[in-house]
């Protein structure tokens, strides 16, 4: 049975044709068409064999926008802001305590609320508050109820006439962090709600078609990568236009405790790291962090300045977009490993790079220098082996499983 992986970006539909046994058949890209994205899809629909089988993930749209409101920041809303990153969602707006208004959630234009607060059998005052709040204020989108269990009826009926979906707490107890619950939860509001709500498709073939969103998928085929290594971590950045993504996974023997235990697979975006729209604020990090001379901060201001006012202008010299490149790795990964600590005793011991700019470039070396070279992040990429995710095989392998995933996974751990 050959499977085809579609993912629906915000600029590019990109195809993947795969085999039963993981063998990559063929790749096919269109730019996304909005308002209905079925045009772009059966462009790449054309551009490949015939499959017995689509699947797709999605981020056309802006992806998964989730707003998180818990109870006490280094706690509750900390282990939110963690699931909802886990989960593919972009966190676009965090509280934590009681709820006095919505109007800065609101401008944050979210589609789902994660709302959170209290262990099992603490605290209920809060979280009880501010689903009071949410439903005075009749904020439209789906909410997610992942707080103190025994608070969970009552935050039901104050939520009645609302789309609520009720799970496992994400903090059942002090210091143990459940996940999993509150990530189904997301995926299921996401699929069900959000894909319809964007206006992408008049039709409901797309919505059938979606499994994930694409983080979401991107993450669930780091941690299929993560299996296939014997030791270390895997490190995946994904530099695009607007924002730079990086994931990691660390085998469960390499895990350190903490005061709260993380999932296995993390996530972080950082908005203001991109190539185009997001560029000025790869300057700006890399000059606060003293990766750059004023001269050269001054040259590349100018450079991203311009690349911020047209997105869709391509250089004829792709040197200044590698640099850029560059830089926004260093400062993602970095403010990565502030976020969630140490990636395992071995470090990462594969580096994937994923997006145009590195699928583009003649060779690695300019990205792995600057990785090695930053004092920071050498301890964790001395042992480490770069590649470029190539052909897009990681959101493909997160929507599939098993043994078709390894196979076409195999290509960057060889």
């Amino acid at each position: 049975m050959t499977v085809l992986c579609l993912d629906v970006g915000s600029t590019w539909t990109k195809g993947t044709l795969v085999s039963h046994d993981g063998e990559l058949l063929g790749t096919a890209q269109h730019p996304t068409t909005t308002p209905e994205v079925m045009h772009g899809i059966s462009e790449v629909l054309s551009g490949l064999p015939a499959a017995e089988r689509v699947v797709a993930c999605s981020s056309a749209g802006g992806g998964l926008r989730l707003a998180v409101v818990g109870h006490e920041r280094l706690v509750s809303a900390e282990a939110g802001y963690r699931v909802a990153l886990s989960a593919g969602a972009r966190v676009v707006h965090v509280s934590s305590g009681k709820l006095r208004g919505v109007k800065e959630l609101r401008a944050t234009r979210p589609d789902l609320v994660l709302l959170v607060g209290g262990t099992d059998g603490g605290d209920e005052d809060v979280l009880l508050h501010n689903a009071r709040r949410l439903a005075v204020a009749r904020i439209a989108c789906p909410v997610v109820l992942a707080g103190n269990a025994d608070a969970r009826a009552e935050a039901e009926s104050l939520l009645s006439g609302r789309i609520v979906v009720s799970t496992g707490n994400v903090l059942p107890d002090v210091g143990v962090l459940d996940p999993e619950p509150a990530r189904r939860a997301i995926r299921d509001l996401f699929l069900r709600h959000v894909i319809g709500g964007k206006g992408l498709s008049r039709g409901n073939r797309f919505r059938r078609m979606v499994r994930a969103v694409t983080p979401d998928a991107v993450l669930s085929g780091v941690s299929h990568l993560a299996a296939l290594q014997t030791d270390g971590a895997v490190l995946v950045v994904d530099v695009g236009g607007a924002t730079t993504d990086v994931y990691s996974a660390v085998r469960a023997s390499d895990g350190a405790e903490r005061t709260v235990a993380l999932p296995p697979d993390r996530r972080t975006v950082e908005g203001d790291l991109g190539l185009r729209r997001s560029a000025p604020g790869v300057v700006e990090a890399a000059l606060a962090d003293r990766l750059l001379t004023p001269e050269e901060a001054e040259f590349l201001a100018r450079e991203a300045e311009f690349r911020a006012a047209h997105p869709s202008w391509l250089p004829e010299d792709p040197e200044v977009d590698r640099r850029l490149a560059a830089l926004a790795i260093v400062v993602a990964v970095r403010r990565h490993l502030a976020y969630v600590g140490s990636l395992g005793p071995h470090g990462a011991r594969l580096v994937v790079l994923s997006g145009g700019v590195f699928r583009h470039a003649p060779s690695t070396e300019v990205f792995e220098d600057a990785l090695r070279e930053d004092p920071a992040l050498r301890p964790v990429v001395r042992a480490a082996t770069v590649v470029v995710d190539r052909h897009h095989v990681l959101a493909p392998a997160g929507l599939l499983a098993g043994p078709v995933a390894a196979g076409l996974l195999g290509s960057l751990v060889r």
